[in-house]
């Protein structure tokens, strides 16, 4: 879920708090007007991520939690650019990221749908924008899963991303779809977000980055605050 929407975020295309198809938002959205405070300093000049200390294989889930053999399902490429809203790129800023695994289980106690656990998947990973603001992560697609929002509910597969950008006040949680899901017109969450909003949660599948006998590649890029900020996830 977002922590929260910036000032000056357009209805048409950012999710509502509160969306009654939405069970959970019917627990959790604000029932009181929110009040829009002054940014300080802090929340307009970092975090910074200049100094930080990633692994070799953070960016790789194919790679970085092996134990006994490959992970299962398709490796997919996913890659972008993250910039503000004008446009320009945001370089070294972190971006995290989870999912579920190719069965459409998060390794995670909560999780205790009826499919496999990946021994050597884990489903999270990270790294920092280039000096262009690039990003590029190597994953496994994830499955469809289950879920208790209503009769035979299914979420459409999707990656979490988590970002910070420059400041406090560009934070963002979201998440990526991909092209042509025949679940999305039954999902409440996708479906939270307004129609001009939705294509900016769906990557394009990416032929120039797909690589030989590898990997298929989607690209999603990312823009932070302002007129065509990426959506937020529906709270």
């Amino acid at each position: 879920m977002s922590i929260g929407k910036h000032i000056g975020f357009d209805e048409e295309v950012h999710p509502p708090y509160l969306d009654t198809d939405y069970k959970s938002t019917l627990l959790r959205a604000p029932t009181k007007p929110l009040l829009i405070q002054k940014e300080s300093l802090s929340q307009t000049t970092g975090p910074l991520f200049n100094d930080y200390s990633l692994g070799a294989l953070d960016h790789d889930l194919t790679k970085n939690s092996v134990k006994e053999g490959e992970p299962i399902g398709e490796r997919i490429v996913v890659h972008g650019k993250v910039t503000n809203e004008k446009g320009h790129p945001i370089p070294n800023t972190l971006i995290e990221i989870w999912q579920a695994n190719s069965a459409g289980r998060y390794v995670h106690k909560v999780d205790q749908h009826n499919a496999p656990l990946d021994p050597n998947f884990l489903g999270t990973g990270r790294c920092l924008t280039d000096k262009m603001g690039n990003y590029k992560f190597y994953t496994i697609k994830p499955g469809a899963y289950p879920w208790g929002n209503h009769h035979n509910a299914w979420r459409p597969a999707h990656i979490h991303l988590s970002l910070f950008g420059t400041a406090i006040s560009s934070r963002l949680i979201t998440q990526m779809y991909f092209p042509n899901d025949p679940l999305f017109p039954f999902d409440p969450i996708f479906n939270a977000v307004p129609p001009k909003g939705r294509e900016l949660l769906i990557s394009d599948f990416d032929l120039n980055v797909t690589e030989p006998d590898f990997a298929l590649g989607y690209r999603f890029d990312i823009v932070l605050r302002g007129h065509k900020a990426t959506p937020f996830e529906n709270q």
